[in-house]
């Protein structure tokens, strides 16, 4: 355990200490079995992964570093051990990687599905805070990574879960483990290069509509220039699907979108310098008016609605 716990795992509470100067950032998720993942083709440490990965992607969201995490299962008296260590597994895994110290959490038993938990505290300094709110006209909107590839990873291991092309192999991997853009949130933060950001759990539509709410504001991006791979092009395509429509109203992409001022180009060359190979891309503007476009060579279309948890 890092030296900032004070007690750890095995008292009744865990006890840390502030980092100086900072502020305290709070999340918690949950995965449910038949809602969030599926058993037959979702491994244990997948399970994990994705439990601390979503997260983890809440905290990048908001500029800051993750620092400490609670997790709480829920397990049906059949369940396996095997299934619980490839959880356990999963989520430590992760946790090294991003430096988080699991220092607690809780064990049930229920009746029905098993139910993941988690929570996650981080640390941000007051300047380097990104939310939703701050988007305004005339801002570049930004996505990192591929947006769609996730959907597509879910829907070809619902459809086949025994073979794939290595394109489709991609996609699974990125539904099974997606990655957090920690870096890029935190780099986004100090350089304050952002203006508005979240991540993109319930999809890229779900996020426009999201920050230009926040924001009192409107967007118009430009549909050749999302970034989407061949390979969710292609299942699109072969499934009679516009790839375009589809992939901005696909979720469990955890991308970050964010918007940034002209002032702030120079700060954001700075982050780019500084994310390796993570692609960032430039797909619209923030505009006056509340409408959410889609521009085509075609015509103008509205955002689709992104994913709802209550339909």
């Amino acid at each position: 355990m890092p030296a900032w716990v004070v007690v750890g795992p095995g008292d009744d509470a865990a006890v840390v200490t502030h980092e100086r100067g900072a502020l305290s950032v709070l999340t918690t998720d949950v995965q449910v079995e038949g809602i969030h993942f599926d058993r037959r083709f979702v491994p244990p440490a997948a399970i994990g992964h994705r439990a601390l990965a979503v997260s983890l992607s809440d905290v990048a969201a908001m500029g800051a570093t993750p620092r400490a995490a609670l997790l709480s299962l829920v397990m049906p008296g059949t369940l396996e051990v095997d299934v619980v260590d490839g959880i356990l597994d999963g989520v430590l895994a992760l946790a090294a990687r991003h430096r988080v110290a699991l220092v607690g959490g809780n064990i049930s038993r229920t009746p029905g599905p098993l139910v993941v938990d988690m929570t996650l505290t981080g640390s941000v300094h007051p300047r380097r805070i990104l939310s939703r709110a701050g988007a305004r006209p005339g801002d570049d909107v930004y996505v990192t990574g591929m947006i769609g590839d996730a959907l597509v990873g879910l829907q070809s291991l619902q459809a086949d879960p025994t073979s794939a092309s290595p394109e489709r192999e991609t996609c699974r991997e990125r539904y099974l483990r997606p990655e957090p853009r920690m870096r890029a949130g935190v780099l986004l933060g100090r350089n304050r290069a952002a203006a508005a950001c979240m991540d993109l759990s319930d999809g890229l539509a779900d996020g426009l509509r999201q920050i230009a709410d926040a924001s009192g504001v409107g967007m118009t991006i430009a549909a050749d220039a999302l970034p989407i791979s061949t390979g969710a092009r292609a299942w699109h395509e072969a499934h009679g699907r516009d790839p375009v429509m589809a992939s901005i109203a696909g979720g469990d992409d955890y991308e970050l979108l964010f918007t940034a001022h002209a002032t702030q180009r120079g700060r954001l060359r700075g982050v780019l310098k500084h994310v390796g190979s993570l692609p960032i891309t430039r797909i619209g503007v923030v505009t006056k008016g509340r409408d959410l476009v889609i521009r085509t060579a075609a015509d103008d279309r509205e955002v689709p609605s992104g994913f709802e948890h209550f339909r």
